[in-house]
C-alpha cells in the first residue's frame, strides 16, 4: 500500500480539479426523486446524417490542454433534410399555412422557375404543364370537353377578363364605354350570322335532284331563270349542297346538256386542283351526271354563301330614270384593291403553267368587303379542251382581259371597253397617271414575239402592293381584337355548365355532402349570388358586368371573400373565390368519376 504524502495528495487533486477541464452538464434534471427516461428515439432527420470517423488516439498527459473548439463541420445540417411531401398533397394547404409555406413563392410571368417546397428544380420542371392548353388527356371522356386539366395543380393565371388588345379605339371615360366594348361588333356579328343562315337555307318541295353523286339538299343560287350560253356554250345553273362525305356545303356549277367526248379534257381539272390562293375559288372536283334527267356537267368548288360578282355589285341597274341618275365613279383605292388581287390570284395560276381564261365581271365574286376571287376559271379548259392554244398567249390575253375589267368597273359600265379612246380620257381627267399608264400597258397589243406576264405587271404596281399589304395587316389586327373579345366567352361557358352539372341534383338528395347542411351548400348559395340578386324592393337586378365580374373572379381562384346568403337569410357563410373554386373542382370530378363508372 502505497502512502501518499501531502505533497503528493495536491498534485493529483490538482489533475482532478482542473479550472481548464470542460463542465458537467446533464442533460435533464431529476425532480422530487423522479427521473425522466432518456429518449432513445432517433430524429428523421438524422438518416441522411455523415457516418462517425473517428480522427485519432490522443495521448493522455499529466496535464490536459485546453480543447480548441472547432468549427461546425458542413458535411450534414439540418437544413438540407427534405421533408417527405406525397405526390397528391393538397396545394391549398400550402398557401393557407404560413408556417408550411413560409419560403414558398410564386411569380406568375415566370411559370418555368417555379419551385415547390420540397422538390428539386429539375423534377418541377418536368411536371410543368401549358396552363392554357385544355386537358388533351380526357377529352375522349365524358365532359373532358368542358374543364381545363385537373390532374395537377397549376397556380391560377394573373389575368383579367377581356383583356384590351390593339388596335384600341379612342379614348372614352368610363360612363361612355358600353357593353359593346366587351363582345363582337354588331356589324361584323350580323354579317356572320346572315351568312350563317344563308348556308342553312333549304328549298322543301323542290323538284331538283335529292342526291348527285355524294351531294344532296340541293338549293339554286341563280338570280334570274334566264341563261345564255355565250360564256361558255352551255346553259349554266349554280346550286349550293351538302357533302355526304364530310358534311360541309359547296357550290355545284352545272353545265346543263354537255356530253363528255375525250377524258383528257375534264383531267386537267386535276392541275387546278393544286392551286392553293386566297383569290381564287377552290376547284375540288369536276364529275358528269344524269342525275336532272340530261347529260351534265358538274365542276364542285367552294361555297361563299352571300357573295355577289363585280356585275351585281358595280354595274348600274337598267331602269326608267337611269339617264337622271349618274353613278360616281368607283374610288381609285378600290380599284387598286381589285388590280392587285387579280394580279395575285394570275401570278398562281400561270406559276402552274395555266390560264385563268375567264377575268369577266360577271364571274368575279365579291366574298365580303373589298374581297375578290376568281371564279369559273376550270371551266373552259374543259369545255374548249380540242381547241387547243399555246399557254403563253392565253396568259397574255389574261392581262389584256385585266385591263378591260378595269375600265368596265371604274365607269360602272360594260360597253365602256368599246370606245376605249374616250374611256382612257375620262380616266385622265378622274383618276390619276399612274392607274392609266398601267391600264394601256394591260390593253396594249402583242408587240412581235415579246409577251407581257404578270411578273412585269407585279414589277409595275410595287408601291400599291405594299398599300394592299398594310391594308390586309389592318385588317387581321381587326379580326383579332374582335376575336380577342369572343376568347374568353368559352371559359365563361365551362363555369356556367359546371355551376348547372353540380347544383340541383336530385339523386343525391340523400348524400349529406350535397344537402343543405353539407360541404357543398355554399355551391348553390353562389349561384343565387350570381344569377338571382335582387333590389331592395325584390324585382330581379339583370346586370351582365356583375356576373362576368364574379365567374372572371371564379376561374382565376383569387382570395378575395364575398358573403352568401340563403334565400330564408337565417345562414350566412363567408368564402373566398379560391374556396369556391376548389369546391367546384372536386364536386365535378366527383360527378365525373361516376358518370365514368356508369360507361365503363
Amino acid at each position: 500500500m502505497k502512502v501518499q504524502t501531502p505533497q503528493t495528495q495536491a498534485e493529483s487533486l490538482k489533475k482532478r480539479l482542473n479550472v481548464e477541464s470542460p463542465a458537467f452538464t446533464p442533460l435533464s434534471l431529476a425532480s422530487n426523486g423522479t427521473t425522466t427516461p432518456k429518449i432513445t428515439t432517433i430524429s428523421p432527420k438524422a438518416a441522411n446524417a455523415a457516418p462517425f470517423t473517428p480522427k485519432g488516439i490522443a495521448t493522455v498527459n499529466a496535464i490536459e490542454t485546453p480543447p480548441v473548439q472547432e468549427p461546425l463541420s458542413h458535411d450534414w445540417t439540418a437544413a438540407e433534410a427534405q421533408e417527405f411531401i406525397p405526390q397528391t398533397y393538397d396545394t391549398y394547404s400550402l398557401g393557407d399555412n404560413p408556417a408550411s409555406g413560409a419560403n414558398y413563392t410564386y411569380d406568375s410571368y415566370n411559370t418555368a422557375s417555379t419551385t415547390l417546397p420540397g422538390t428539386s428544380a429539375g423534377a418541377n420542371q418536368q411536371s410543368q404543364m401549358n396552363p392554357y392548353a385544355q386537358d388533351a388527356t380526357t377529352m375522349g371522356a365524358v365532359g373532358g370537353a368542358y374543364y381545363q386539366n385537373q390532374s395537377s395543380f397549376t397556380q391560377p393565371l394573373n389575368y383579367h377578363l377581356y383583356a384590351p388588345l390593339g388596335p384600341h379605339r379612342e379614348n372614352l371615360l368610363a360612363f361612355q364605354r358600353t357593353a359593346h366594348d366587351f363582345f363582337i361588333t354588331d356589324d361584323l356579328r350580323e354579317e356572320l350570322q346572315r351568312k350563317a343562315e344563308a348556308s342553312r337555307q333549304v328549298l322543301p318541295n323542290s323538284s331538283l335532284p335529292t342526291q348527285v353523286d355524294h351531294f344532296h339538299s340541293l338549293v339554286p343560287l341563280d338570280t334570274t331563270n334566264m341563261k345564255s350560253a355565250t360564256t361558255f356554250g352551255y346553259p349554266t345553273w349554280i346550286y349550293k349542297a351538302v357533302s355526304a362525305k364530310d358534311g360541309k356545303w359547296y357550290a355545284l356549277r352545272r353545265l346543263e346538256g354537255y356530253r363528255l367526248t375525250n377524258e383528257k379534257s375534264i383531267r386537267t381539272v386535276q392541275a387546278w386542283k393544286r392551286i392553293d390562293n386566297g383569290n381564287v375559288v377552290t376547284v375540288h372536283d369536276a364529275f358528269t351526271t344524269r342525275a336532272f334527267g340530261d347529260s351534265s356537267l358538274i365542276f364542285v368548288t367552294d361555297y361563299h354563301p352571300l357573295s355577289k360578282t363585280l356585275a351585281e355589285e358595280h354595274f348600274r341597274q337598267q331602269s326608267r330614270y337611269q339617264n337622271r341618275n349618274h353613278l360616281q365613279p368607283v374610288p381609285e383605292q378600290v380599284l387598286w384593291s381589285y388590280l392587285v388581287q387579280i394580279a395575285s390570284a394570275l401570278k398562281a395560276i400561270h406559276q402552274t403553267g395555266l390560264a385563268a381564261r375567264l377575268i369577266d365581271p360577271g364571274k368575279i365574286i365579291l366574298t365580303s368587303k373589298n374581297r375578290i376571287r376568281l371564279n369559273a376559271c376550270a371551266i373552259l379548259d374543259v369545255v374548249q379542251h380540242d381547241f387547243g392554244k399555246v399557254v403563253s398567249e392565253l396568259q397574255h390575253e389574261d392581262l389584256i382581259q385585266l385591263g378591260r375589267l378595269i375600265v368596265t368597273i371604274a365607269f360602272r359600265n360594260p360597253m365602256a371597253v368599246h370606245e376605249l379612246g374616250s374611256s382612257l380620257t375620262q380616266m385622265m381627267r378622274t383618276y390619276t397617271s399612274k392607274l392609266k399608264e398601267v391600264v394601256q400597258w394591260l390593253l396594249a397589243p402583242q408587240l412581235g414575239q415579246e409577251l407581257k406576264t404578270v411578273d412585269q405587271l407585279l414589277g409595275g404596281i410595287g408601291g400599291h402592293l405594299v398599300t394592299s399589304f398594310d391594308e390586309t395587316l389592318h385588317q387581321n389586327d381587326q379580326l383579332n381584337t374582335e376575336i380577342n373579345r369572343e376568347l374568353e366567352n368559352a371559359r365563361v361557358t365551362r363555369l356556367m355548365m359546371k355551376l348547372n352539372y353540380i347544383n340541383e341534383r336530385p339523386e343525391f338528395e340523400h348524400d349529406p355532402r350535397w344537402s343543405e347542411s353539407g360541404e357543398r351548400y355554399y355551391l348553390k348559395l353562389f349561384r343565387d349570388y350570381v344569377f338571382h340578386q335582387t333590389d331592395a324592393q325584390g324585382n330581379p337586378v339583370i346586370d351582365i358586368t356583375h356576373v362576368l365580374t364574379c365567374l372572371a373572379k371564379l376561374d382565376a381562384g383569387i382570395d378575395e371573400k364575398i358573403t352568401l346568403i340563403s334565400r330564408d337569410e337565417q345562414n350566412c357563410i363567408v368564402v373566398s373565390y379560391r374556396e369556391l373554386k376548389r369546391g367546384i373542382d372536386n364536386a365535378f370530378q366527383d360527378l365525373q368519376k361516376a358518370s365514368r363508372r356508369l360507361h365503363s
